[in-house]
């Protein structure tokens, strides 16, 4: 058990935050807003605040954005991919590397920009692109110089999932897949794009759980330091 003088965490009766996670990975507890009410998030984000954390809050709902923002000069809520920042890691005009998110569809653009946005707070530069589909594939060819600048990609896309094989077919850079629930019935919310994307032929391919820009855009901003300035 941690002694009072040395704790490494900060308790409320419905959480308990992990106030030293920055010193052992490196970055921040980040807050899964969704399934807590107003109150609680709102509590744990201000907590955090109080001890001098960045944070990061993914599906944040409007309510939640409306008092944190009345609370912290400081904070920006983008409604789209509802990420919810309060600081950052680095900086822009700090920031290291590229890393690509690029969206099959508009219906796909909440899951990216929850990607994008992941990735720019870690301390990532990064380059949005969006409607790229396979259905109009020269849209995507046109985008392949900006593409191959990125040191990874992440490939969001729904209904069968196929961005991610055609990009990893075209690059030599790593390739990080979102499966996004986007799609008609036989879709299953997802569940056609996981499994093509877990399925695909192209090398180089890793896979997150359906709707998971988070963890595609922290799974790509390791990459993405880890090839240095």
């Amino acid at each position: 058990m941690d002694s009072p003088k040395n704790k490494n965490h900060d308790e409320f009766d419905f959480a308990v935050i992990d106030t030293h996670r920055d010193k052992r990975t490196g970055y921040p507890e980040v807050v899964f807003c969704a399934g807590k009410t107003a109150d609680q998030a709102e509590a744990i984000i201000t907590r955090m605040r109080e001890q001098g954390l960045p944070v990061l809050g993914t599906k944040a709902d409007s309510i939640l954005a409306e008092r944190i923002l009345r609370r912290f000069s400081e904070a920006e809520y983008d409604e789209i991919s509802r990420i919810l920042t309060l600081g950052s890691i680095r900086p822009k005009a700090n920031r290291r590397g590229m890393v690509a998110v690029v969206a099959a569809g508009t219906s796909d653009l909440p899951i990216a920009k929850e990607a994008a946005l992941s990735a720019g707070f870690l301390g990532s530069n990064v380059e949005l692109i969006n409607d790229v589909g396979i259905a109009g594939i020269h849209r995507l060819f046109h985008r392949l110089p900006d593409i191959r600048k990125a040191r990874v990609v992440v490939a969001v896309a729904g209904m069968e999932g196929a961005l991610a094989g055609v990009i990893a077919g075209q690059v030599s850079i790593p390739v990080i897949a979102v499966p996004t629930s986007v799609g008609y019935g036989a879709a299953f919310g997802g569940l056609s794009a996981l499994l093509g994307m877990l399925t695909s032929c192209a090398p180089g391919i890793s896979v997150v759980n359906i709707d998971n820009g988070f963890g595609a855009g922290y799974q790509a901003n390791l990459i993405n330091q880890s090839g240095g300035p």
